[in-house]
């Protein structure tokens, strides 16, 4: 399993509405980068969903459903999109600020490339953002 974190801006699609969702397409994506990072997800991966702008926190969790298919939302087939699902939310929201304090998060994506909204996160960078968060992983 791999992990990673999705950015939104909530007042463009909030937390809530990817729990009222369901199922969402994680579609809008035009960085490179990005792109690459989404072809890369799997099912069953992981990622923390990360509002940005307003709030800068990581607010919940989210599995990969659906790997990597053209994005409906895009006028040429160069883009991709995957599908999350919501697993929960944060307990305790996990800020950007608490982050860049964490010298153990120092080299995160997140805090290194600012401006990515799709990005990876390492097995350890997850286990220290979720003893943050108070996340426990629910059971299956």
């Amino acid at each position: 399993m791999a992990f990673w974190l999705i950015k939104s801006e909530p007042d463009a699609f909030s937390w809530d509405e990817q729990v009222a969702n369901g199922v969402e397409p994680w579609t809008g994506v035009r960085n490179h980068q990005a792109k690459k990072n989404l072809a890369a997800m799997k099912n069953g991966d992981r990622a923390f969903f990360y509002h940005s702008n307003v709030q800068r926190a990581i607010v919940g969790v989210v599995e990969i459903v659906r790997e990597a298919y053209p994005d409906p939302t895009a006028e040429t087939g160069q883009w991709v999109c995957v599908d999350v699902k919501a697993i929960g939310p944060m307990p305790q929201p996990v800020t950007l600020a608490e982050i860049k304090q964490s010298a153990e998060l120092e080299d995160l994506a997140l805090v290194r490339q600012s401006r990515l909204s799709v990005c990876p996160v390492s097995a350890d960078h997850w286990d220290i953002l979720c003893r943050m968060g108070g996340w426990k992983e629910p059971v299956r």
